[in-house]
């Protein structure tokens, strides 16, 4: 197992280092010249980047002073997104640059061209046809004065094309790639969209008709989204007016002693049956005991394995899958086991895999998070290997699932192609 995980390490280790090696050479090395003060500083960043990158990541697990931790991770987590979209956008210049290279060359050659005379009435010019060998008058033998005339030379390409080329097409990649990050971090920091969703819950009575649950999960409270953000997400679930709210985990990327201040807005959330959280993966990265304890302080109630009555329907919510390792993961006997079918149920469960579960038990609907929708695509499709659904709505047998993109971001603060949100899930009653 350690060799797997070395090898492993070593082979993406060495991936990061072809990526930035490809990266410099078409942003830097081919568009600058050597000794300038421009390659100069993009080979400095060329090191110094992935290494506040990997800064980030080891100081968020090594227990580094949390301000330290804020001024790795911004550089560091932005320039990953940076590196990705980067690498993209330049390998879609590799088909763009011969064919920009041809069109430059055909340019050049129609201006070198000489003038052909086409006036009316030109006379025609009579090329006489070569002499051919033979016997002079004077018996001696005769040869053509003029030499043969030589092949024309291949055509040599020309420095500064190619360097307009190589310039031009590596600013339109950085435009490209850096303008996407940039758009994706004003998605995240703007804060979370509202999404609104109607579904349709067998055994829920017709007083329950309309109960309007806000949900939202992945805040991810850590180095770089803190307590603004936080205050962003309650206004936007308050605006809403729910009935409830559920917090469907992976709140925070620390500890309490880091991030209880930055968390300290959702006592602000304002529900008529009250906020419920459960836990995600990232909180048993961050001591969930702790933070069960914290958000319970601040007015929400966990559910740990645990259902209660709500408006005529079970309101249920498991432990997520990586409790497992504390002897905390999710027990759906405790929490779904002995209650009656025949009421309409919501489960509230962190990660989308957990669906046969609640097939087998009978829920009604799952609300989950966990994926991001991908995050940043194409991240999508690396998803879609790991869970039955990766943002949306689905169903299965008679349980149906909604799985959120989630309100904040995991490392970089950026989302492409999977808009934060949080959703308003409206119940509707068959009897309505």
């Amino acid at each position: 197992m350690v060799v797997v995980f070395v090898l492993v390490a070593v082979a993406i280790l060495a991936l990061l280092a072809g990526v930035h090696r490809y990266v410099w050479r078409r942003l830097i090395g081919d568009t600058t010249a050597k000794g300038s003060l421009a390659r100069r500083v993009g080979t400095v960043a060329a090191f110094v980047l992935p290494l506040l990158t990997v800064g980030a990541f080891v100081s968020s697990r090594s227990g580094v002073p949390f301000p330290v931790q804020q001024v790795l991770a911004w550089p560091g987590y932005l320039w990953l997104a940076a590196l990705l979209y980067l690498t993209l956008a330049l390998l879609v210049g590799e088909a763009v640059r011969p064919l920009l290279r041809r069109f430059l060359a055909r340019r050049a050659a129609a201006r070198q061209a000489p003038p052909v005379d086409v006036s009316a009435g030109a006379p025609a010019v009579q090329v006489p046809a070569a002499a051919e060998p033979g016997p002079a008058t004077d018996g001696s033998t005769r040869t053509d004065p003029t030499p043969d005339a030589e092949a024309p030379a291949p055509p040599v390409a020309d420095p500064s094309r190619r360097l307009f080329v190589a310039r031009a097409v590596g600013g339109a990649a950085a435009l490209a790639g850096l303008g996407t990050v940039g758009l994706g971090t004003y998605g995240v920091l703007r804060g979370p969209r509202t999404k609104r969703i109607t579904v349709r819950l067998a055994g829920l009575p017709r007083s329950a008709h309309g109960f309007r649950i806000a949900m939202v999960s992945d805040i991810h409270l850590g180095p770089i989204l803190g307590r603004a953000h936080t205050r962003r997400v309650v206004d936007a679930i308050n605006a809403t007016n729910p009935d409830l709210v559920a917090v469907v985990g992976d709140l925070v990327d620390g500890s309490v002693a880091d991030l209880g201040p930055a968390a300290e807005p959702l006592a602000g959330l304002e529900a008529r049956h009250g906020s419920y959280f459960v836990t995600g993966n990232h909180e048993y990265f961050s001591g969930a005991a702790e933070w069960v304890d914290h958000v319970r302080e601040l007015g929400l109630h966990p559910l740990e394995n645990a259902r209660v009555e709500i408006a005529g329907f079970d309101l249920a919510g498991v432990n997520d899958v990586a409790g497992e390792s504390e002897g905390q993961g999710p027990d759906f006997a405790r929490a779904l086991g002995d209650r009656d079918r025949g009421r309409a149920s919501v489960l509230l469960a962190h990660q989308p895999v957990v669906i046969d579960d609640a097939v087998e038990y009978g829920v009604g609907l799952q609300l989950s998070g966990h994926t991001h929708g991908g995050q940043l695509w194409p991240g999508n499709l690396v998803a879609e290997l790991a869970n039955p659904t990766v943002a949306g709505y689905e169903r299965y047998g008679d349980t149906q699932l909604y799985v959120s993109r989630g309100a904040g971001a995991w490392g970089p603060p950026v989302r492409v192609g999977a808009p934060s949100g949080i959703t308003v899930v409206e119940l509707a009653s068959p009897q309505a």
